[in-house]
């Protein structure tokens, strides 16, 4: 008679080691970095990491840049860079901190020195259908500087500065100083401005979330910065602020020395508290370059005091398009407490075509991100829709035409019964397409298609 045979114990789970790249996100530079270019080469890290040596030092003109970066590059590079500034809708502006990670040995393929500085000779046309405030924020403006799209949420603009310019800003039309390309709509840091703001907020009781913006934050004032936050605290409706801020990104040694600053954040970050109410930190990394061992602890600081950190990102073409460039950044902020929030799609920006990528793209990008962690950590990719319909998920278009580059889409929440467009760009369309583009008509035909053929589609929202 045969014995009853026992259940095999399980094999045990047998994973490879990990490679190098597995636990790359937690190394971060800690090294003098910055003594790579002449001007700093003698600055201790003491001295190149004080907030104010970096706010006073930022280089806001091609000569400026020329005595700081000298003859690591030729004087063709200087010339481009003075050319791609005219051609720009963004004052220059970058701080120290951003110029010492740029690689000067090959700047022109820099991740950072793409988002910074322009160069003529990488310059292409606008997508003909490009408009300055594409996102229509002004449209949804009850009063200056104040943008009411969603219903229970607004964009407060409080300032129009930033301590570093992007090239690819979307706010090209109010934010800095006024290029050959844009006269901008200024809002500047107005009191008075500041209390029409908080009077329609206060009248409106459907609003619970106001995102505090500009322009950027850090360059608030410390008592401006409480005074916002206290008075949009006081209003019983809202419920929640987010404080947009690149600084982290551009200018850390903020957070680790200038302790005005950053007490007035934390005592409003407080006082929601003991007001059963939520305060975050939303800020702008784009590539894991930016992060160093100073922005960690700078980042360090505010997860001792439990504040929440969120992350919204661009995506570049050249920056941050590649699967394991957008892994990494994924992982490392993941690694110092910041919540990798959003993924936005380029937005339709003038002068800055070269850095968009196809909408295909993103989808694409989005798919081999998804599983790099944990599920509330990977970033929700998004489009920010071209004339006012608010951000949609990249795959949730009602119609996507790749051969001619045209996405369509529906905001239901937002304005119900509108379609909204979103258009690749025509340099990465093929050459026929491309001669349709550039006939008037032909363009018209195209787009007059795609919303048809969206409209005759069952809905996805």
């Amino acid at each position: 008679m045969s014995q009853p045979r026992s259940p095999e114990a399980p094999s045990p789970c047998t994973r490879p080691p990990a490679t190098p790249a597995a636990t790359a996100h937690k190394e971060l530079r800690d090294d003098a970095f910055w003594q790579q270019l002449p001007a700093y080469r003698h600055l201790s890290a003491q001295e190149f990491h004080d907030h104010r040596f970096q706010s006073r030092n930022c280089v806001t003109n091609v000569a400026k840049l020329r005595e700081v970066v000298g003859p690591l590059v030729p004087e063709s590079f200087y010339q481009d860079v003075g050319q791609g500034v005219l051609r720009s809708t963004m004052s220059l502006r970058l701080s120290p901190y951003i110029l010492s990670l740029i690689d000067w040995k090959s700047p022109a393929e820099d991740p950072l020195r793409l988002q910074f500085l322009p160069l003529a000779s990488r310059w292409m046309p606008d997508h003909p259908e490009l408009a300055l405030d594409s996102l229509h924020e002004q449209k949804h403006s009850p009063v200056p500087g104040l943008t009411h799209r969603y219903a229970d949420r607004a964009l407060f603009l409080a300032l129009d500065t930033c301590p570093v310019y992007c090239r690819f800003c979307t706010r090209s039309y109010a934010v800095g100083l006024d290029t050959l390309q844009v006269e901008k709509l200024h809002f500047g840091a107005s009191s008075e401005r500041w209390e029409q703001a908080f009077s329609y907020i206060a009248s409106r009781p459907e609003l619970e979330d106001i995102v505090v913006s500009g322009g950027d934050v850090y360059n608030l004032r410390p008592e401006q910065l409480e005074h916002i936050g206290n008075t949009l605290l006081d209003l019983e409706h809202i419920r929640r602020l987010r404080f947009a801020t690149k600084g982290p990104a551009v200018m850390p040694q903020k957070l680790v020395g200038d302790q005005e600053w950053v007490g007035a954040f934390l005592r409003v970050v407080e006082r929601s508290r003991q007001l059963h109410k939520a305060v975050a930190l939303h800020t702008h990394f784009n590539h894991p370059n930016e992060i160093t061992a100073i922005t960690r602890q700078g980042l360090d600081f505010l997860a001792e005091q439990g504040v929440v950190v969120r992350n919204q990102c661009v995506l570049q073409r050249g920056v941050n398009d590649r699967a394991e460039t957008m892994q990494l950044l994924v992982k490392r902020l993941s690694f110092l407490n910041v919540q990798p929030y959003y993924v936005f799609v380029h937005d339709m920006v003038k002068g800055v075509e070269e850095l968009r990528t196809t909408l295909q793209q993103a989808m694409d990008l989005e798919k081999q991100v998804r599983g790099t962690t944990a599920g509330f950590h990977v970033p929700t990719f998004v489009l920010d829709t071209k004339g006012g319909g608010g951000k949609r998920d990249v795959h949730s278009y009602e119609y996507y035409d790749r051969e001619e580059g045209i996405a369509v889409f529906t905001s239901p929440t937002v304005m119900p019964g509108t379609q909204f467009l979103y258009f690749d760009p025509v340099h990465t369309l093929s050459s026929p397409v491309q001669r349709r583009w550039a006939e008037e008509g032909e363009r018209a035909a195209m787009i007059r298609t795609a919303l048809d053929r969206a409209a005759s589609r069952p809905r996805r929202n």
